[in-house]
Order: structure tokens, then C-alpha cells, then sequence
């Protein structure tokens, strides 16, 4: 039998929820609490502050979109790097994760323009993903730094392609140009396992 839901955890799901659909831009305490039945006083009891509030509604809300929480699995599989990395984008670039990603990019703004409210959320952002991707390219053979450097570089290019995706709509036209750059990256990390390869004595 499952265990029976924390009011902090119902409140997480009720504040994901709201976000997802209004976006934190005017969000308050008070009409927040207002919107899903508490008050600012019990939201700062649960969560801390607004700002660590919004954090978590960020995570528990990405949960609400399994194709997007799930995308980055398709890494490890065992064909050619270039359609996996393919994979992770189509999982990415999901017409039903496009409320999250516009949820996403509202954060990541606030943050970036405001420094010091989501501190922890920018670091999160910036290193789990990317260290995820190395260690994936790390166990295939490809040594470092260029594990890191290509890791870092694949990232980036999510990231900018889910802002072109979400700024034109061309899913075609996007998931095209992932391509192109998804042969380059995979014949990169082929050079660099090749030079390792080469490097080794002979037995």
C-alpha cells in the first residue's frame, strides 16, 4: 500500500501545477496561497522562502512531463552515439514539454538577472546535465578534457535549440540542425577514442 501523501507534497504538487500554467512572473506568496487553498504563512512553513519554493516547484513540475524527465536515458543505449543523441532531442523537444521548457526559461532569466535568488538552481543547471553527458562519452572511451568540452558543448546546444524551438516552432527545421550537429559531435568523440587507441602500446 502506497504511503499516504504529506500535506507538504500535496501543496508541491498544487503549487507545480500552477506554474506550469501561469508562470512565476507575478507570482506572490498571497495569490498563491490563494489560488490552491493555504496562505503565505503554511508556504513558508513548507518550503522556506519563495525562492526555494519556486526551485522545487521547478523539479516536481518537470515530473510532470515523463518524455522530458526521461529524455537524457536515451544516452544510454548501445547504437551509434549520433542517433542517440538524435533520440535525447526528439524526447526533448516533445510538443507536450513545451509548457515546461517556457517555465524553464522564465526561471533561468530571473535568475540570471537577479543573482542571488536562485543561486542553487542556476548551479543545478548548469553542471547536472553536463555532467551526466561526460560521464556517458567517459564510459564509451572518449578521455578527457575533451569528454568534458563536448559535454559542455552538447548542452548548449539543447539549451539554444529548446529557445529556437519554443521562438519559431519549427520543430522540423530544429530537429534537422540537432542532426547535423549530432554527426559532428559523434565524429569528434570517435577521433578522440581514436587517438587514445593509437596512443596505447602495442601488445
Amino acid at each position: 500500500m502506497a504511503a499516504p501523501e504529506s500535506e507538504r507534497d500535496r501543496l508541491l504538487g498544487l503549487i507545480a501545477d500552477y506554474v506550469v500554467e501561469h508562470g512565476i512572473a507575478e507570482l506572490t506568496l498571497r495569490r498563491l496561497g490563494t489560488a490552491i487553498g493555504t496562505n503565505n504563512r503554511m508556504l513558508l512553513y513548507y518550503f522556506g522562502s519563495k525562492e526555494q519554493l519556486i526551485a522545487q516547484a521547478l523539479t516536481a513540475a518537470s515530473l510532470r512531463f515523463p518524455t522530458f524527465a526521461g529524455a537524457l536515458s536515451a544516452l544510454d543505449g548501445t547504437g551509434p552515439l549520433r542517433e542517440r543523441l538524435d533520440a535525447v532531442w526528439t524526447g526533448i523537444a516533445a510538443r507536450e514539454n513545451h509548457p515546461f521548457h517556457r517555465l524553464f526559461f522564465e526561471v533561468y532569466g530571473v535568475a540570471l538577472h537577479q543573482p542571488g535568488r536562485f543561486d542553487e538552481f542556476l548551479a543545478r543547471v548548469g553542471h547536472d546535465w553536463t555532467n551526466l553527458v561526460a560521464g556517458r562519452l567517459r564510459a564509451e572511451g572518449v578521455p578527457d578534457p575533451e569528454a568534458g568540452t563536448v559535454a559542455r558543448e552538447i548542452v548548449a546546444l539543447w539549451r539554444g535549440l529548446q529557445f529556437d524551438l519554443l521562438s519559431t516552432g519549427d520543430a522540423a527545421e530544429v530537429a534537422e540542425a540537432h542532426s547535423a550537429a549530432a554527426v559532428a559531435y559523434a565524429e569528434r568523440c570517435e577521433r578522440a577514442r581514436g587517438r587514445v587507441a593509437a596512443a596505447q602500446p602495442a601488445g
